[in-house]
């Protein structure tokens, strides 16, 4: 073809060779090679959360409802637990997490995680007294101090917190159960922290969360730092309180007022990530109750699963048997292209199951399954082109390139519009409709990398066959049965110079 390049079909055959050995080189490196399963699929854990309402609060609201539901999901996307659900039901919320092992996920999104700071009135040892101790400065709360006297903080349920922390004075234990206090009213609230992160401490022993308060905070908690300085122990303290369990009692050296601060508490990494994860997302407006839990059996599921496979066994079977029938030896083009783009979406599927935490459910194997239809489209519209190109009798060489470029506008239009299509419904949605629009847009895209890496590819080496170059009745491109104006022209043995007239 004059002034044309010459197309190197072999180039984007091999990068297409490369990419499969890559993604199988990561199975393998990974000893991954199934996908991860969601809760449909491999079954999981279900727990329903009943809100508990503060005594003289009212009732719970729908807007508070709607917020916790907000902001339970937002932790679990934080903690990179893919498909799981929250929704509401009724005034319960239900928090579905696929897998076993997962409920420590579910108590930790459901934390009320009423973060407060306050002013350490009085310390003791963690057993309880018969009598309020001598000359307490805890304020004229007798309940408080009641409790303070009975408290036993080696009883892990008096520290497992979860309890509403309400504004006014309480006693409380610390995390580890070696004390117990009293401590004043809450000063500053957790809304008011803008940020958390967990970091090493500064010798490098354990960790600890890093917080930043917005204005008001900064405000709030540098007038609570300037008060209690230079009091005497243990009023110079200020007790950062989580869900009713102090987390930490520093002692306040000097007043902080540029809004930043740390809980320290010998944490572990996972603990201060957990805390930091928590607390980053904020608090919720209402205190849960677990009401039940259950696991989900994947008994059902497996049988979805192979529902769906066979659905996909049957529907790529349908499209390779059409294929045939009406391309003929068209149809080795589309099985290689069904074929590549297969392993592709496979080992696609596996490795983000192991890096991102991605995990299958039916509807993203619906996507799947629609995905057929993507491919098949692609190379239907490239075949019709390219037909049309030796129905106005050029020689096949010719037809496959005149036919590509006009076909690959249509492809990569119709793929544009699916991949948008994915992209809103991602965004969305929720739950597993997100699954669906996922491997809907997973595909999209491997469906233009199939068709120019393999299946135009693998078309201009059938174009220089002695089979498809002389439009052989069973190759799908007779000129005789695709009505050609005139007959088409062979071009095996190198009749480059009258295909390029012919252009």
């Amino acid at each position: 073809m004059a002034g044309r390049e010459i197309p190197r079909p072999w180039r984007p055959l091999a990068l297409a060779f490369l990419v499969v050995v890559a993604l199988y080189a990561g199975m393998v490196l990974t000893r991954t090679f199934t996908p991860k399963l969601g809760l449909d699929l491999r079954g999981g854990t279900s727990v329903i959360l009943t809100p508990r309402v503060a005594e003289g609060s009212g009732t719970v609201t729908r807007r508070a409802l709607d917020q916790a539901v907000e902001i339970i999901r937002q932790r679990v996307n934080g903690l990179g637990v893919a498909e799981s659900e929250v929704a509401t039901e009724g005034n319960n919320i239900v928090i579905s997490v696929p897998g076993a092992g997962q409920g420590e996920v579910v108590n930790l999104v459901g934390q009320t995680a009423q973060l407060r700071f306050r002013q350490v009135l009085q310390e003791a040892g963690p057993q309880p007294t018969t009598a309020p101790p001598a000359g307490s400065k805890a304020g004229g709360n007798g309940s408080v101090q009641q409790r303070f006297a009975q408290l036993d903080c080696r009883r892990p349920e008096n520290r497992r917190g979860g309890g509403f922390d309400v504004p006014a004075p309480i006693a409380a234990c610390n995390r580890d159960g070696t004390a117990k206090y009293v401590l004043g009213k809450a000063e500053v609230l957790g809304t008011s922290v803008r940020s958390a992160a967990a970091n090493p401490t500064q010798n490098g022993v354990g960790w600890q969360v890093n917080l930043s308060f917005d204005g008001e905070g900064t405000k709030l908690f540098g007038a609570l730092t300037q008060r209690v300085v230079g009091l005497p122990p243990p009023q110079n303290e200020v007790a950062i309180v989580l869900d009713g369990v102090v987390v930490s009692a520093p002692r306040i050296d000097e007043p902080i007022l540029g809004g930043q601060a740390q809980i320290t508490g010998r944490f572990t990494q996972k603990e201060a990530e957990d805390l930091a994860s928590v607390l980053k997302y904020g608090a919720l407006p209402l205190a849960f109750d677990r009401s039940e839990a259950r696991s989900i059996s994947p008994t059902l599921g497996s049988d979805q699963l192979r529902a769906g496979l066979l659905a996909g066994a049957i529907g790529m079977g349908l499209v390779v048997l059409y294929s045939i029938l009406y391309y003929r030896g068209l149809a080795l083009v589309a099985v290689l292209s069904l074929a590549a783009s297969a392993l592709v979406t496979w080992a696609t599927v596996v490795l983000l199951g192991h890096t991102i935490g991605f995990t299958l459910t039916l509807a993203g194997i619906a996507g799947l399954i629609v995905a057929i239809g993507i491919t098949a489209d692609s190379f239907v519209v490239y075949f019709e082109r390219l037909r049309d190109e030796v129905r106005e009798g050029r020689t096949l060489r010719t037809a496959v390139e005149r036919g590509w470029v006009r076909a690959r506008r249509t492809v990569l239009s119709a793929d544009f519009v699916s991949f948008l299509a994915a992209a809103v419904l991602y965004v969305l949605s929720v739950g597993s409709v997100r699954g669906f629009a996922f491997t809907l847009g997973l595909t999209t895209v491997v469906d233009v990398f199939i068709v120019f890496a393999v299946t135009k590819p693998v078309m201009t080496l059938l174009a220089r066959t002695t089979f498809f170059g002389r439009g052989h009745r069973w190759s799908g491109l007779d000129p005789v049965r695709l009505g050609a104006t005139r007959p088409l022209v062979a071009t095996v043995g190198g009749a480059r110079a009258r295909a390029a007239r012919e252009v």
